[in-house]
């Protein structure tokens, strides 16, 4: 298998809903830290966001943020705000793939709010993808089966049968995938809480999906 080292340029996107100073819950803080870690590795680090302001990138402590704003400005719930908004999460990172010479090597989507973004730049751009997840909507619904919960499960359907790995940060979250969704348990990675030892399981995940940008 074909391993990513640090002077092959390693070059990851990461799609995050929430990321400081825009902070909804721990996802924001935790992105934060982790990217923040991986450039300190020479690694080159996109993050794409939302943010409701004209899309531009800043740089800071080496990662690269673009906060896209959603061009539907009503909306009847999460889920209509979400589709409008992965539009321009595709636009923006496939900005990035051709502007930096077609060399992305992964992807990787925190929750569902972007893995139709996700699909769409993996099929266009043979660009694979890390799904991570927080939450599952069944635990955030619990279990509830109407209109929106299905609509928002049958994405989270989507990310993991079209992810090359799954990373969760507990066993419990691991078996509760694998129950409901019938994901093969060696396509998931529990993530270790230690931060350091977390780094590297992230990069083991990139590692994994070497298939897809081998000789860009």
């Amino acid at each position: 298998m074909f391993s990513f080292h640090l002077n092959d340029g390693m070059h990851i996107i990461i799609f995050s809903w929430e990321y400081p100073p825009r902070t909804v819950g721990k996802l924001a803080e935790y992105v934060k830290v982790l990217s923040t870690q991986l450039a300190a590795k020479k690694i080159d680090v996109n993050i794409v966001t939302y943010g409701n302001i004209p899309s531009q990138i800043v740089e800071e402590t080496g990662v690269k943020t673009d906060r896209v704003s959603n061009p539907v400005q009503t909306h009847t719930g999460v889920l209509t705000w979400a589709l409008t908004l992965n539009q321009e999460v595709e636009r923006v990172a496939a900005k990035t793939y051709y502007e930096g010479d077609k060399k992305i090597h992964a992807i990787d989507a925190y929750d569902w709010h972007f893995i139709p973004a996700a699909v769409t730049i993996k099929d266009g751009l043979d660009i694979p993808f890390v799904y991570s997840v927080e939450s599952l909507e069944d635990h955030r619904s619990n279990f509830a089966n109407k209109p929106l919960n299905m609509a928002i499960k049958s994405i989270e359907w989507l990310g993991f049968y079209e992810a090359g790995k799954v990373d969760v940060k507990t066993d419990w979250m691991r078996e509760e995938i694998i129950r409901i969704y019938k994901v093969p348990k060696e396509k998931i990675q529990v993530v270790s809480s230690n931060v350091e030892d977390r780094l590297t399981d992230v990069l083991a995940a990139y590692d994994s999906l070497s298939g897809g940008s081998r000789g860009r």
